[in-house]
């Protein structure tokens, strides 16, 4: 099953976290010094690996609702405001590229295929990332999750990209990691192709029925 048809794509939208790179451990770094500022105990990376890959927001509730049985809205807001301002700061310690991400990068961008990073994290860390990776030259616009009032699973910020490059919706293609992705991308009559290694929020990402699983980008190149 060929869903990418590469040949036919001028404008290829990646999701940043889980599918262009494991930034895993430094949202666990960030979660656990935010939880020592708020004096709660600690969580592993295991446990973050879990709950991560559906917006920083409920990644927060996940985390309260194991430490304390609930969700409190305001510490819910507290801890929130807490970790965006430590992990903002320091978004790139140990965060790399996926296996397969920079040869597929560098043939589509030999290919003169406008590639743009659609994720719902705040453009300010997102750009932070692909600028300490050596990786922003690759993309023609970073679009974050707080550029529209609305995130994916929204069509929104996808239906933007397509807009702002003049792309046609079958000349382009969503790369993505979560339901998240595949919602926003069916909402938007857009082909996607989903990762086997992603996060997605601790659930199966075969449930959410994507066109095409792939485990590593370069199998799109064969």
């Amino acid at each position: 099953m060929n869903v990418a048809k590469l040949a036919q794509r001028n404008l290829i939208l990646f999701d940043l976290d889980g599918t262009l790179v494991d930034s895993a451990s430094d949202l666990y770094r960030a979660m656990n010094m935010s939880l020592n500022v708020l004096e709660l105990p600690l969580v592993s990376e295991q446990q973050v690996r879990v709950w991560i890959g559906k917006g920083t927001s409920l990644f927060c509730q996940s985390v309260l609702k194991h430490l304390t049985g609930q969700v409190d809205p305001k510490q819910h807001q507290l801890l929130l405001n807490t970790f965006l301002e430590i992990y903002n700061a320091d978004p790139c310690v140990d965060t790399q590229p996926f296996a397969g991400v920079l040869p597929f990068l560098d043939w589509a961008k030999a290919q003169a295929k406008t590639l743009i990073c659609v994720t719902n994290k705040p453009e300010l860390p997102a750009r932070k990332i692909l600028d300490i990776l050596n990786m922003s030259h690759y993309f023609a616009d970073v679009v974050g999750g707080d550029r529209f009032e609305v995130r994916k699973p929204d069509p929104k910020p996808l239906l933007h990209c397509v807009e702002a490059f003049d792309s046609s919706l079958s000349q382009t293609l969503m790369v993505g990691d979560s339901s998240n992705d595949v919602e926003a991308a069916r909402r938007a009559g857009i082909d996607c192709i989903v990762v086997s290694y992603g996060y997605n929020h601790g659930e199966d990402i075969q449930l959410c029925q994507p066109q095409q699983v792939v485990d590593d980008l370069c199998e799109l190149l064969n």
